[in-house]
Parts: structure tokens; C-alpha cells; sequence
């Protein structure tokens, strides 16, 4: 059992860490506005118009990306849904709408399947081989696709310290508790012993329904940030995370 500190506040019998991924430990702000630039682009060129609404509703607002936002927060899944939707509007068919999506987000990603992986955040990897040092447990739950997380652990060498690489396919999303609980269960831990890290409210809420040790807030660069108000504590980077005994 590890004793954490943060700032003021202390999480004591701590056996796990539960990490998010873009945004927190991947610095992938620039890969998902010019992704949902491309996706807005490409179903505007069949249905003029809709370009500017879905641009609003992913939160991308020119160049900058909305950390509270649909495209930030949800899975594909939520985000080929809160389009269709759009594109229903229109008066097609829901069945029509949700397959228009389908393709035009397939496109897209092929697009950025040749672009180089995103950066990790500075002190991300000297943190998590940390932590792995002290004898914590490691997992990654993302809201990005379990394919696009163990994608991001080989590019960048994640192995050696992440035990359990865990995306959003299917099935429920964040806040949906039963993720958190599934990564507990895989890495054989309980969830009071576990601590969620990451830089949204649905990772806060999420954390907090499962029953976890704590949430730690990540708003790189500055610790003050409304979205993040309900963690037990926030932080400006990563390395902010001590390990007292």
C-alpha cells in the first residue's frame, strides 16, 4: 500500500492509477481539432450547411478545443451519434444518417492513420515509470477506442509500466462507472485502493461513482479550471503526484 500526496491532500492505501489519456497524458489537443475539423469538412460536402453546427457541437472553436466538448469528452461512438443527429435534422432517415456518419468518419480517419502519434505531455513518462518503480499498478481508461489506446502505449514505449490498456468501444461511456470497475477488476485491485487521473468531468464522476480512493484533476499548465472543481484535488502536470511513503 502507497501513500500519494497532491498539493494538500493525502491518499493513503493506494494500490492502483488509473490514467486517462488525451488530455492528460497525451498531448493530443491539435490530432482531435484537426480531426473533427476533417470530419465536419467531409459531411458538409454532402449536406451544405452542417459543417458550422457540428464544429460547435465537437467544441472547436477555430483553434481551439474545448476540454468540456464532444469530441474531448465522448467516445466515437457519442460522436457519430451527436452528428447523425445533426444530419436527421435535415430529414433523412436516422438509419441513413448514422451510415452517412459512419463513412465520413471512416474517411476521415484514414486520413490520420499515416500522421505521426501525438507527443506525450513533458514528465508524462518519468511519472509513470515512477509510480511502476514503487510498486503501483498502471492502467490506461480512455474514452477513445481500446484500438487507439494500445496504439498509444506501443508508439510510446508505455509497455513496462501499463498493465491494462482500455478504451471505449461498444458498450457504456464515461461516467459510466463499470469502466473503472472492469480496469479494477482486470488489475486485481479495489477500487477504494484506486485513484483516477484525468482532465474531465466525466473521468471525476465517473471515479466517484465506482467508489475509488480519489480523483486527481489534470489541466496542464494551470491547476485552476471550473470543469474540474468536483476532484479532490487538481493539478498543473503530472509530476505533482508524490509518492510519501
Amino acid at each position: 500500500m502507497t501513500t500519494i500526496q497532491c498539493g494538500n491532500v493525502t491518499f493513503k492505501n493506494i494500490q492502483a492509477v488509473i490514467f486517462d489519456k488525451d488530455g492528460t497524458l497525451e498531448d493530443s489537443e491539435d490530432f482531435l481539432r484537426n480531426l473533427g475539423q476533417k470530419r465536419a469538412r467531409m459531411l458538409d460536402a454532402q449536406i451544405p450547411g452542417i459543417g458550422e453546427p457540428l464544429l460547435m457541437a465537437f467544441g472547436i472553436n477555430g483553434a481551439r478545443l474545448d476540454p468540456t466538448g464532444l469530441l474531448a469528452v465522448g467516445s466515437r461512438r457519442e460522436n457519430e451519434i451527436a452528428s447523425a443527429a445533426y444530419i436527421a435534422e435535415t430529414g433523412r432517415g436516422w438509419l441513413e444518417s448514422l451510415e452517412i456518419t459512419r463513412r465520413s468518419f471512416e474517411e476521415a480517419d484514414q486520413m490520420f492513420k499515416t500522421f505521426a502519434p501525438s507527443p506525450l505531455f513533458a514528465g508524462s513518462l518519468e511519472v509513470l515509470k515512477f509510480l511502476s518503480d514503487a510498486g503501483l499498478k498502471l492502467a490506461i481508461l480512455s474514452a477513445a477506442s481500446t484500438q487507439r489506446v494500445q496504439k498509444f502505449v506501443k508508439d510510446h514505449q508505455l509497455e513496462p509500466y501499463i498493465q491494462v490498456k482500455m478504451g471505449v468501444d461498444e458498450g457504456p461511456s464515461k461516467p459510466d462507472p463499470s469502466l473503472f470497475l472492469n480496469v479494477c477488476r482486470t488489475l486485481g485491485v479495489e477500487p477504494a485502493s484506486t485513484l483516477m487521473v484525468g482532465d474531465s468531468l466525466a473521468d471525476i464522476e465517473m471515479a466517484k461513482r465506482a467508489g475509488a480512493a480519489g480523483s486527481i484533476g489534470i489541466c496542464w499548465k494551470t491547476p485552476k479550471a471550473s470543469h474540474l472543481e468536483a476532484a479532490n484535488v487538481t493539478i498543473a502536470q503530472l509530476d505533482e503526484i508524490k509518492i510519501i511513503s
